[in-house]
C-alpha cells in the first residue's frame, strides 16, 4: 500500500483541514489512517503541517488575494523540468517583447484593482527563473509592479532566483530595493555530479556564493529547494545535500520528490533513477535532520508521477512561514496570475473555484495579449459580482 494510501489528489492538507473542522483533529487523523489508509508517518506529517498553517489560515479575510507574476524563461532547461519554460539560448530573442507584454498586463490589472476593495497579501514572482532577466530588465519590472499595485498590505514578496548562476550582487540589490522581502535560491542538489547529470550549469560552490551575496544584499528570508530522486544521487548523497544547506541556515527548505512528467527530458531517457526505497530513505533522513535543526513542516502537496508516490514538503524556521505557498496550495483565497502560463484561481462561494489560464508559450502570450487583457476584465466582473453579493 502506498504511504499516502488511497489519496490521489494534490491537496491532502486541504482534506485534513475539512475533516478536522467537521470532526476534530484526533478523529480526522483516525480517518486518514483507517478510511484512507494513510501511513502513520504521513498522517503525523500532515497533522503537524496543518497545525503550522492554522495561525495563517485563521487570518484570511474575504477581500484578500495573492498575485503571481510569471517569467517563463531559464538559462537552460533542466532534464527533470516539465514546466512551461524556455531556455534563453533558444528563445532569448522573445524576452524583450515578452516583458513589454507583461508590463501591459501589469498596468491593466493594476487599474482594475484600484478602488476594487481587494488587498494584496502576498506577491510571488516565479517561472521559469525570473532572475534570467538582466538587472536593468528586473528593475523595469519591479518599478512597474510598485507603480501599479498597492503593496501597503502585502505581507510577503518573493522572487524566485532559482538558478544560482543567474544571481550577482547587483541584481540582488535591485531585487531588494524593488521591495522583495523573500528570495528563493534553489540548488536542487549540492552534488556537482548530480547537477551535471540533470543539466544545471552551475556548481554547488556557486550556490553557496549566491546565498552569501543574498545575505549581504539584506535578505534574511531565503528559501532553498532540494529534489529527492534525481539521477546519479543516492540516500547518502542527498543527506549530504541536506547537511550543506542546513549549514547555511536558510529560513525555508523545501524538499521536493522528483515528478517525472512527459514534458521532461528525463521522461524518455534511459538514465537510471534511485529506487523507491532509496527515495523513501532520502525523505525520512531529510525529515529527521530538519526537525533536529528546528524546522517544522508548513505546507505540503503531491503531484502525479512522483517517485514512490511521495510528496513535496516546505519546512521553515520559527517565524518564517511561507505565506504564498499556503494560500496557493490550500486554495484559501483568489490568486491572480500575470504572464505566460499563469493560472488565475478565483475563489467562488461554497468553496468553488473558477480557473482562467494565460497562454503557456511566451510567443502565444505576446501575440494574444489583447485577449488576455479582456479575460482580466471578465475575471474582475466576477469578483465585483461576488463582492456585491457578500458586502
Amino acid at each position: 500500500m502506498p504511504r499516502w494510501g488511497m489519496l490521489t489528489g494534490i491537496h491532502p492538507i486541504k482534506l485534513l483541514r475539512q475533516l478536522t473542522e467537521q470532526h476534530g483533529e484526533a478523529e480526522a487523523a483516525r480517518l486518514f489512517r483507517e478510511k484512507y489508509f494513510v501511513s502513520n508517518e504521513k498522517t503525523a506529517l500532515a497533522v503537524r503541517t496543518l497545525r503550522a498553517q492554522k495561525p495563517i489560515t485563521d487570518k484570511v479575510r474575504e477581500n484578500d488575494y495573492s498575485l503571481y507574476i510569471s517569467v517563463p524563461f531559464c538559462p537552460t532547461r533542466c532534464a527533470y523540468c516539465s514546466f512551461v519554460s524556455q531556455s534563453i539560448e533558444r528563445f532569448g530573442e522573445f524576452l524583450p517583447a515578452y516583458l513589454d507584454a507583461l508590463l501591459r498586463e501589469i498596468a491593466h490589472t493594476g487599474a482594475l484593482l484600484k478602488d476594487s476593495g481587494f488587498h494584496i497579501r502576498t506577491l510571488y514572482m516565479g517561472g521559469g527563473t525570473p532572475t534570467t532577466l538582466s538587472s536593468a530588465q528586473m528593475a523595469r519590472l519591479l518599478e512597474a509592479v510598485n507603480r501599479n499595485f498597492d503593496l501597503s498590505r502585502c505581507l510577503e514578496f518573493t522572487v524566485e532566483g532559482g538558478r544560482p548562476d543567474t544571481l550577482d550582487p547587483q541584481k540582488l540589490r535591485v531585487i531588494k530595493d524593488g521591495g522583495a522581502t523573500r528570495i528563493s535560491i534553489n540548488p536542487q542538489t549540492m552534488s556537482d555530479k548530480v547537477l551535471e547529470a540533470v543539466g544545471r550549469r552551475h556548481t554547488a560552490r556557486q550556490t553557496v556564493e549566491a546565498y552569501e551575496q543574498a545575505v549581504k544584499a539584506g535578505f534574511d528570508d531565503i528559501n532553498m529547494d532540494l529534489i529527492a530522486g534525481l539521477p546519479a544521487d543516492d540516500a547518502a548523497g542527498f543527506a549530504d545535500s541536506i547537511r550543506q544547506v542546513l549549514d547555511l541556515n536558510p529560513s525555508n527548505i523545501t524538499v521536493h520528490t522528483l515528478a517525472l512528467k512527459k514534458g521532461a527530458a528525463l521522461f524518455g531517457s534511459r538514465m537510471e533513477l534511485p529506487s523507491q526505497e532509496a527515495v523513501a530513505a532520502m525523505l525520512a533522513g531529510a525529515e529527521d535532520a530538519l526537525r533536529q535543526n528546528g524546522y517544522e513542516p508548513y505546507y505540503l502537496y503531491r503531484q502525479k508521477y512522483m517517485s514512490g508516490s511521495f510528496e513535496n514538503t516546505g519546512w521553515c524556521r520559527p517565524g518564517y512561514t511561507g505565506l504564498y505557498n499556503i494560500y496557493m496550495m490550500e486554495e484559501l483565497h483568489t490568486i491572480l496570475s500575470l504572464g505566460g502560463g499563469g493560472m488565475n484561481k478565483i475563489n467562488l462561494p461554497e468553496e468553488k473555484l473558477a480557473r482562467y489560464h494565460n497562454p503557456k508559450i511566451p510567443q502565444d502570450y505576446i501575440s494574444r495579449i489583447d485577449t488576455i487583457l479582456q479575460q482580466k476584465d471578465e475575471i474582475f466582473s466576477i469578483l465585483r459580482e461576488i463582492r456585491e453579493q457578500n458586502p
